[in-house]
This record gives C-alpha cells, sequence and structure tokens, in this order.
C-alpha cells in the first residue's frame, strides 16, 4: 500500500493521544490516583493487595503504551500489549459492574482491533 506509514500515523494517533492523555494527567498524582482505585474497587472481589499496585502501574503502562503508539516504536507488540491491558481494566470494571467504562474499554480494544487487523494486512514487508 502507497503511504502506509502515513496512513497507519494517523490512523493510531486518536488511540495514541487517548492512552497518552489517561497516562499523563494520572503521573503527576500517582498516589492519588491509586488510592481512588482501591477505593472504587472496594465492591470488587479483587483484593486491594493486587488493586493499589495495579494503581501506580496504570498511569505508567497507559503513558509508554500511548507514546509508543505516538512514535510507532514496535507498533505489533505495542498494540498487541494495549489490548492485554484493556482487557485487565475490562475484567476490573465487570467487576465491579461499572458497564459504561466496560462500553468505552471496548471500544478502545475494538479500534486497536482495527489497528492490529490494518498493520497485517497492509504493513510492508519490510517492516516485519
Amino acid at each position: 500500500m502507497k503511504d502506509f506509514k502515513t496512513i497507519f500515523f494517523f490512523l493510531r494517533l486518536p488511540i495514541a493521544i487517548s492512552l497518552l492523555g489517561h497516562g499523563l494527567v494520572r503521573l503527576p498524582k500517582l498516589e492519588t490516583f491509586s488510592s481512588w482505585m482501591v477505593t472504587s474497587m472496594e465492591k470488587s472481589a479483587i483484593p486491594d493487595f493486587l488493586v493499589a499496585p495495579f494503581g501506580y502501574f496504570l498511569p505508567i503502562a497507559e503513558a509508554v503504551l500511548g507514546l509508543s503508539l505516538l512514535i510507532g516504536f514496535q507498533p505489533r507488540y505495542t498494540l498487541f500489549a494495549s489490548l492485554f491491558l484493556m482487557s485487565l481494566l475490562i475484567f476490573g470494571s465487570s467487576s465491579i459492574e461499572n458497564w459504561s467504562a466496560v462500553e468505552s474499554q471496548l471500544l478502545h480494544s475494538f479500534y486497536l482491533f482495527g489497528l492490529v487487523w490494518f498493520w497485517q494486512k497492509y504493513k510492508p514487508e519490510s517492516n516485519l
């Protein structure tokens, strides 16, 4: 496909900015965010000793994955890592019956899947 790099950049730009934005706004307030996450997951069967560290990990993961997508670093692995992260978020949101969050996370997942599909179908052979 002619102009694959340009097209793929603009296709991944919205999700990259979404992930990067989620991470960057939370990084300065990691402790507060982690505490909020523990409080919001109180109804869940997931134990606090797993939720608290995930609350610290999540913003970093979002920022790193968003930046990686933005600059095009290892797109295939970044897309699969992003899908895995969305799966973890969907599991957590489902455990507290936060269906509006699940809906948003599924939308992100579907978008990421579309990028994986586009990458697999149209990537130039030199980008293996």
